[in-house]
């Protein structure tokens, strides 16, 4: 059965991919070349193509009033980086199954992704029963005992229980209301379900409004998202990737069940490559959708550029971040063969349990106060701005507090004056802000600031990597060392001059290749190159482990009565 191309992909379930589609009938009938993304693909009837892939590329937004939309309606064409940050309206029309929750709404790792649902009636499980009306917050979708399940959790009396709702349970199950604010490229990721429209309200006003914005001056109601697909698939005759906009005006047809899909290329992403045994390796390859950046090895490989594929790896990094107090920051991920040399920078503390976190037996931490401390027990410290302190280590310290003796956690210091020492107590809860002062005048290579120091750590390039053109992380004024991570990597070379061979990222790198029956005239790889990868801010948080396993200080005591 035919139908157009948008509602085709509107309701196609990704889990589904690939799908061979015909080109039934259309603006385009008679054969006719269509431009997308720099590709060109004549689309006629009768037209076989696979799809492997889609993304949501752009928004139309109808403009409604009172929640509704009309046929009169205006409507504006939004990019996914347009501005402004957006609050989700709750959708009114219930999902029958969590099946059907499953296969419309995203569900993930992130944030984003652990959408909130309620019932109307109670949920009686073995060892729980979910009351009507209360909020059930999905996280996970996996196996269980052999059935597909999905991980839940409710919250009662500031206490979290977990529990399994199999796809298999039917009712009536209602979005819950979000209090959260979001940008138009995280609705888009995470908030349109499939085969529904998304409402959702500006929270704040735009800073400044011109004639080229689609929206109406002070405009402050809903609008109506209805997602435009970027579609990626692969034809017949063609060793590239097109990418086909899912509002284009054809009809196409299903006809995976009765086609031989091996009789096109087969894409692979590089997490697809990594999958595959180290018997494997090496193979070649040939590029059908490269990478952009001139950075080498990024700007060799171009569609069409075959590379061999020694082997996959493990292999460390370090992520830093620019230190500045404004945003956005600059992420990176350096390689531990990087050769430039590093000095120390000082570290901000906001608290004294962040002292204690930082402190070492090899050094003593010497810091100064930039923000001033009144406390509120006779027996500990106060502290005033330019007070310099020695860290010493945590103790317990009992305090008469609103007429009751009670123990809290405190941290001993000296304090540095003119020409002595005064031993001092600062509650591990205090909140003020420190300074590091930095005696240490050596430079270090990355390898000894990672094993001799604790990271978090601040430094700043003293002397660039001379090894490379150009090295970024010279011109960057200050640096934080915020953790060592472990990441996948291929190592590859080009097939036509392999005298370097380079690490690229398996997960970071938008790149997709054909294998090619050839054999690999060099088994061992030439010398591996390496290089600063600079990661954007969502590939920064995507990597980024170290805030889960951090430490937070201790609760604040009640503030005095006044």
């Amino acid at each position: 059965m035919a139908s157009t191309l948008e509602k085709f992909i509107h309701s196609l379930d990704p889990r589904a991919l690939p799908r061979v589609l015909q080109i039934q009938s259309g603006i385009y009938f008679q054969g006719s070349i269509y431009e997308m993304f720099g590709n060109e693909c004549c689309l006629s009837t009768g037209e076989v193509i696979k799809v492997i892939g889609f993304k949501i590329n752009k928004l139309i937004a109808s403009i409604c009033e009172h929640n509704e939309v009309s046929q009169f309606s205006a409507k504006v064409e939004l990019p996914l980086n347009f501005p402004g940050l957006y609050k989700v309206v709750a959708d009114k029309t219930p999902y029958f199954s969590i099946e059907e929750i499953t296969r419309k709404v995203s569900i993930g790792p992130t944030r984003f992704g652990h959408p909130c649902f309620y019932s109307p009636e109670d949920i009686k499980l073995a060892n729980l029963t979910i009351k009507h009306g209360e909020q059930i917050t999905f996280n996970s979708v996996e196996e269980v005992n052999g059935t597909m399940a999905v991980n839940c959790g409710v919250v009662r009396n500031n206490q979290s229980h977990s529990f399994t709702l199999p796809l298999s349970q039917e009712g009536k199950f209602y979005e819950c209301e979000d209090d959260q604010i979001y940008t138009l490229k995280e609705i888009a990721e995470w908030k349109i379900p499939k085969c529904r429209n998304r409402i959702v309200k500006l929270s704040n006003t735009l800073n400044t409004w011109d004639s080229s914005n689609p929206l109406p001056e002070n405009f402050d109601g809903c609008l109506v998202l209805t997602p435009v697909y970027e579609v990626q698939a692969v034809m017949k005759f063609r060793k590239d990737i097109v990418h086909i906009l899912s509002d284009l005006d054809i009809e196409v047809k299903d006809i995976t069940d009765c086609y031989d899909i091996s009789s096109f290329l087969q894409p692979l992403s590089l997490e697809d490559v990594f999958e595959r045994t180290s018997k494997e390796f090496p193979m070649v390859a040939e590029i059908m959708e490269g990478p952009s950046g001139s950075q080498k090895p990024y700007n060799f490989l171009h569609t069409g550029k075959e590379i061999i594929i020694y082997k996959k790896s493990q292999a460390t990094r370090v992520l830093a971040s620019e230190i500045r107090s404004d945003s956005p920051k600059r992420h990176f991920l350096i390689p531990m063969s990087y050769k430039g040399k590093f000095k120390r920078r000082p570290r901000e503390f906001p608290t004294a349990y962040d002292l204690e976190i930082a402190r070492s037996e090899k050094e003593q931490l010497h810091v100064v106060a930039t923000k001033a401390f009144d406390s509120p027990h006779k027996e500990l410290f106060s502290v005033s701005v330019g007070d310099q302190f020695l860290v010493q280590q945590c103790q317990t310290r009992e305090v008469l507090y609103e007429g009751r003796k009670k123990f809290i956690d405190v941290l001993a210091c000296e304090q540095i004056l003119s020409d002595t020492y005064k031993k001092v107590l600062l509650p591990m809860y205090m909140e003020g802000g420190f300074v590091e002062v930095i005696h240490d005048k050596k430079q270090y290579q990355l390898s000894e600031v990672c094993k001799k120091f604790r990271l978090p750590f601040n430094v700043k390039v003293s002397v660039r990597d001379l090894s490379v053109e150009e090295d970024v992380l010279a011109a960057v004024p200050g640096l934080q060392f915020e953790e060592e991570i472990t990441d996948s990597y291929l190592l590859i070379s080009s097939t036509t001059s392999p005298v370097e061979s380079w690490e690229i990222p398996v997960f970071r790198l938008n790149m997709s290749v054909h294998l090619l029956s050839k054999d690999v005239q060099t088994v061992v790889p030439p010398a591996t190159k390496t290089t600063v990868e600079e990661v954007s801010e969502e590939q920064y948080y995507m990597v980024r482990r170290y805030e889960n396993q951090t430490l937070h200080p201790p609760p604040r005591p009640p503030k005095k009565p006044t």
